[in-house]
């Protein structure tokens, strides 16, 4: 299984591309792991909240494979602790799955046609984060969840 997360817009913040980069290393160790950027829509400015939502929805769309499991890191979706996190990965492992996707949205959330494809959501908190720093925060938890997996000591329980 391979897992990518599909973000909106690059990271400005060369502190947190370098730690990103730490851990988006780090992953290598566990499995194979894609990080994709789709830059932001030009003159957004002009567009409606729903206009923007559904342009970042199509190149969304377009980097999806038919069989790929797309998970949408959305405020309203299933909140669970690490240890949580870790049986969830290893529950799409043992699936057979060849492509977990997540992926974070845009300023205004996610299309209609995306929240139709997707298989299911999950939220790393009630607070609210930039999307530079949630992107931290996933891989993050990701990094955290296949060192559960793997029983080493970087999580102690």
């Amino acid at each position: 299984m391979t897992i990518r997360l599909i973000t909106i817009g690059k990271t400005d913040s060369k502190e947190l591309e370098s730690l990103i980069n730490n851990y988006k290393k780090r992953l290598g160790f566990y499995i194979k792991f894609y990080f994709d950027v789709i830059p932001d829509i030009k003159n957004s400015k002009n567009l409606s909240e729903i206009l923007q939502k559904q342009k970042e929805g199509e190149l969304i769309l377009s980097k999806l494979n038919s069989t790929d499991v797309l998970i949408l890191l959305d405020e309203n979706g299933k909140q669970t602790d690490s240890v949580g996190f870790s049986n969830y990965l290893q529950k799409h492992m043992n699936s057979g799955i060849k492509q977990l996707v997540f992926v974070i949205g845009g300023p205004y959330g996610f299309s209609e046609d995306i929240y139709k494809k997707a298989n299911g959501k999950i939220s790393l908190s009630k607070m609210t984060f930039s999307h530079q720093m949630i992107r931290l925060f996933f891989i993050e938890q990701l990094y955290r969840g296949f060192s559960i997996l793997k029983n080493e000591p970087y999580h102690h329980r």
